[in-house]
C-alpha cells in the first residue's frame, strides 16, 4: 500500500525511484601512461567504413505491358497526391509531380498539377519559370506564351519573366510581338537593366531612331549621371558629335548640383578632348572646379592636371597643380577648420597664385574660424592671420581702406578684457602713421592705453612722440606708464633720462627720489645704479656718498661695498672720467688726494670685513672676494697703498668633502673649497691645545689613583 501512495500517476503510477536513470558508476583510470599502439582518429574511420554494410536497393522493375503501366502510374500518383496533402505549400513536390506527369507525356495532367500549384502559391515565380519552360521545351508556344502573359501580369516586378518572355518571342521571330512587350515592361518604369536591354534589342535589329527615343525616356525615367553619359556614348558612337554635346550639356543643366557631377564633368572633357576641343574641355574642367565641393573633386583634379600635361602650356600645368595642392588643402581645412597651418600653408598658395579675389575669399573663411575659448595661447596663432591679412591688403593689394577695416574689425573681436595683443595695437598705430593720420595713430595708442595698457605700447607711443619733439606729451604718457606700473625700474630710469636730457636737473633728482621711496620694484639694483651714475655725472661726490649710505642702509650685497669702495677710491677724478679708469689715473693726482682716497676706500673696506665677521660670517666667499677686491685696489695706488695691510687678513683655501644628502638618503660625497681666516685659526688652536691640556690632567689623575 506504501508503495503505490507513492506512485506517481504522470509517470504511469511508477515511483520516482523506479524512473531514475542509473549510470555506471565511473571507472577510475589507474595507469595514464600513453598506450604503445596509438590509435588516429583516420583509422577509426576507415574501419568503421570497411565494417559497413552494403547498402540494400530495390531491383529494378521492368514494364511490359499497358496493365502494368497503368499499375505503376496510379501508385506514383497516389503517393504524389498522398505527400501534397501533408505538404501542401512545398513547391519541389508539386515540381517534381508536374515534371514527372510530363515524363509520362501526360500533358494535360502535368498543366492540371501546375495549376494547381500556382493557385497554392502564385507569387513564387520558380513555378511560373517551370511551367513555362515545359511548354517551350514541347513546343506548345501559345500554351506558353499564355503563362508568360499571365505571369508578367501577376508579377510585373519579376524581371526574369519579363526576360524569358522576350527571349522566347525573339527566338521564334516574332520582333513585333517582343518590342512591344518591352513597351508594356517599359510602363512599369523598371531599373535601368531593363531600358539598356530594350536599346540593345533595338540596336540589333539596326532601328537607331528607336533607341534614341527610348534613351530620351530612359534619361527621363533615370535622371542619373550614368545615364546620360550612356546617352551622349551612343551618339558618339552613332558618329551625331553635335547631338551628343546637346545631350551633354542638356546633363550639365540639369544634374551639375549632382552628387556624381565629377563623373559626368569628367566625361564631357573627354568628349571634348576626343574631339580636338581642347579649349571647350579646359573651360569644362575649370567651371567643374569651381562648381563641384572640393571633397567630391580628387578625379577631377587628377584628370584636369594630365589634361594640362598633355595639352596645356607651362602657365596651364602650374594652374593645375595649383588646383590640385588647393584640393588637399581644403580636405585639411574641411577636417580641422581650428589649424590655423593649414590656413597659413593654404594662404600662400592662393598668394603665389595672385588672383585677389580667391585670396580675401579664404582669408576670410580663415578668421572666420575664431577659437573657440577666450584664452590667448589658443588666439595667439589665430591673431596672425589677421596680421598677415591687413599686410596683404596693405602691401599687395593697395587697398588702404579695406587694411583700416581690418584692423578696425581685428580690434572689435579681441576680448581686451581678458587679454590684449600689444603687436595689433602697434601695427594699427604705424599703418596710420604711413597714412600721414597722426591723429588717427594717437587716438588707437590712446585707446590702447586705457582698454589694454602694456610695456611695449607705452615705449613705442612714447618713442612716437620723442621723435616729434612733444616733451610735455612725453611727461603725461610717462605719468600715465608709472601709474599703471609704478614698480617698473625701466620706466623711471628713462623718465628721468628724459628729464637729464632736457637739463631739468632737479626733475631728475625729484624723480629718482620718488622711484627709490617706491614700497616695491621690479629691478631696484638698476635704479640706484642710475641714481648714483646721474650724481657722479654732476660731479656731486658728497650726495653719491650719501647715496651710497642710503643703499648700505637697504642692502649689505657685495657689489654694493666694492662699488662704494671704487667710488671712494676715485672720489678725486675729474667730472666725466670713471670709476675703472680711475685707478690708473690715481697716481697722477698729489699725494695727499691719493692719500685721502685710500684711507676713504679703506674705511669702507673695513666697515665691511667688519659687517661679514660679526653679522654675516657664514658669507665667507663673499668676504674672501671683498679681500681680493681690496688687495687689488691697494696695488693699484702704487707708493701710498699698503698691501701687507690685506695680506695679513686673506684667508687660507681648504678643500673638503661633504656627504650629498637626496631623497633616498646618502649618495656619495663632493668636494668644496672652505676658507680658514686668521683669526678662526687662532681660535682653533686654542681649542687643541685646551684638549690636551684636559687629556693631560686627566691622565695624571688616573695614575694617583692607581698608586
Amino acid at each position: 500500500m506504501g508503495s503505490f501512495k507513492d506512485a506517481d500517476p504522470t509517470l504511469g503510477f511508477l515511483t520516482r525511484k523506479e524512473t531514475e536513470v542509473k549510470l555506471p558508476r565511473p571507472t577510475r583510470v589507474k595507469n595514464k601512461t600513453p598506450a604503445p599502439v596509438q590509435i588516429t582518429a583516420e583509422q577509426i574511420l576507415r574501419e568503421a567504413r570497411e565494417r559497413q554494410e552494403a547498402e540494400i536497393r530495390p531491383p529494378k522493375q521492368k514494364i511490359t505491358d499497358p496493365t502494368e503501366l497503368a499499375d505503376y502510374r496510379l501508385r506514383k500518383r497516389k503517393e504524389f497526391e498522398d505527400l501534397i496533402r501533408r505538404v501542401r505549400w512545398n513547391v519541389s513536390v508539386w515540381i517534381k509531380y508536374a515534371q514527372w506527369e510530363e515524363s509520362q507525356k501526360d500533358f494535360k495532367r502535368a498543366r492540371s498539377v501546375w495549376e494547381r500549384a500556382l493557385e497554392v502559391d502564385y507569387r513564387n515565380h520558380t513555378l511560373w519559370l517551370k511551367y513555362a519552360e515545359v511548354e517551350m521545351k514541347n513546343k506548345f508556344i501559345n500554351h506558353a506564351r499564355n503563362v508568360w502573359d499571365r505571369a508578367v501580369t501577376l508579377l510585373p516586378r519579376v524581371d526574369q519573366l519579363w526576360y524569358k518572355y522576350i527571349h522566347m518571342e525573339e527566338i521564334i521571330g516574332n520582333v513585333a510581338g517582343a518590342r512591344q512587350i518591352y513597351e508594356r515592361w517599359m510602363n512599369w518604369m523598371p531599373d535601368q537593366q531593363g531600358w539598356l536591354s530594350f536599346i540593345k534589342f533595338e540596336l540589333r535589329y539596326n532601328e537607331v531612331e528607336r533607341a534614341r527615343a527610348i534613351f530620351e525616356r530612359f534619361v527621363q525615367c533615370h535622371p542619373k549621371v550614368g545615364a546620360w553619359i550612356r546617352y551622349a556614348k551612343f551618339e558618339m558612337k552613332n558618329g551625331e558629335v553635335v547631338r551628343a554635346r546637346n545631350v551633354y550639356e542638356r546633363a550639365v543643366e540639369i544634374l551639375a548640383e549632382d552628387e556624381e557631377a565629377e563623373q559626368l564633368f569628367v566625361a564631357f572633357a573627354e568628349f571634348e578632348e576626343r574631339c580636338k576641343e581642347t579649349d571647350r574641355a579646359r573651360s569644362i574642367y575649370k567651371y567643374a572646379l569651381d562648381h563641384i565641393p572640393k571633397g567630391r573633386a580628387e578625379d577631377l583634379y587628377k584628370k584636369f592636371v594630365g589634361f594640362e600635361k598633355q595639352y596645356g602650356d607651362r602657365q596651364g600645368i602650374e594652374d593645375a597643380i595649383v588646383g590640385k595642392r588647393r584640393f588637399q588643402y581644403e580636405d585639411e581645412v574641411k577636417k580641422n577648420p581650428l589649424n590655423y597651418d593649414s590656413w597659413f600653408d593654404y594662404i600662400r598658395l592662393e598668394e603665389s597664385a595672385g588672383n585677389k579675389d580667391r585670396i580675401r575669399e579664404v582669408y576670410e573663411r580663415a578668421i572666420a574660424n575664431v577659437p573657440p575659448a577666450p584664452e590667448k595661447r589658443y588666439w595667439q596663432r589665430y591673431i596672425y592671420l589677421w596680421i598677415n591679412y591687413a599686410l596683404y591688403e596693405e602691401l599687395d593689394a593697395g587697398d588702404m581702406e579695406r587694411t583700416r577695416d581690418v584692423y578696425r574689425e581685428c580690434l572689435k573681436l579681441i576680448p581686451h578684457r581678458k587679454f590684449s595683443f600689444a603687436k595689433i595695437w602697434l601695427l594699427a598705430a604705424q599703418f596710420e602713421i604711413r597714412q600721414l593720420n597722426l591723429k588717427g595713430a594717437r587716438k588707437i595708442l590712446g585707446t590702447a592705453i586705457g582698454q589694454a595698457p602694456k610695456d611695449k605700447i607705452f615705449k613705442k607711443y612714447i618713442e612716437i612722440e620723442l621723435n616729434l619733439g612733444n616733451f610735455d606729451r612725453c611727461r603725461k604718457l610717462y605719468e600715465k606708464y608709472l601709474e599703471w606700473s609704478p614698480e617698473n625700474c625701466y620706466a623711471w630710469t628713462k623718465y628721468a633720462e628724459l628729464e637729464k636730457s632736457l637739463c631739468e636737473t632737479e626733475r631728475t633728482r625729484a624723480l629718482f627720489e620718488l622711484a627709490i621711496a617706491q614700497p616695491a620694484l621690479d629691478m631696484p639694483e638698476l635704479l640706484w645704479k642710475a641714481y648714483i651714475d646721474f650724481e657722479l655725472s654732476e660731479g656731486e661726490f658728497e650726495r653719491t656718498r650719501e647715496l651710497y649710505e642710503r643703499l648700505l642702509d637697504r642692502t649689505k650685497h657685495l657689489k654694493v661695498w666694492i662699488s662704494y669702495a671704487k667710488f671712494e677710491a676715485s672720489a678725486i677724478v675729474e667730472d666725466g672720467v670713471d670709476s675703472d679708469a680711475a685707478e690708473d689715473q690715481a697716481q697722477d693726482y698729489p699725494r695727499e688726494q691719493k692719500e685721502q682716497c685710500v684711507q676713504r676706500a679703506r674705511r669702507v673696506f673695513e666697515k665691511a670685513l667688519n659687517y661679514y665677521r660679526t653679522s654675516a660670517p657664514e658669507l665667507k666667499e663673499e668676504r674672501g672676494m671683498l679681500l681680493d677686491e681690496w688687495l687689488n685696489m691697494e696695488a693699484s695706488f702704487g707708493e701710498v697703498g699698503d698691501v701687507s695691510l690685506v695680506q695679513s687678513k686673506l684667508p687660507k683655501k681648504l678643500k673638503k668633502r661633504r656627504s650629498i644628502i637626496t631623497e633616498d638618503g646618502p649618495a656619495g660625497y663632493e668636494e668644496y673649497i672652505d676658507y680658514m681666516f686668521p683669526e678662526e685659526a687662532q681660535t682653533s688652536n686654542l681649542k687643541i691645545l685646551e684638549a690636551a691640556y684636559m687629556w693631560k690632567k686627566r691622565k695624571v689623575s688616573s695614575d694617583d689613583d692607581e698608586d
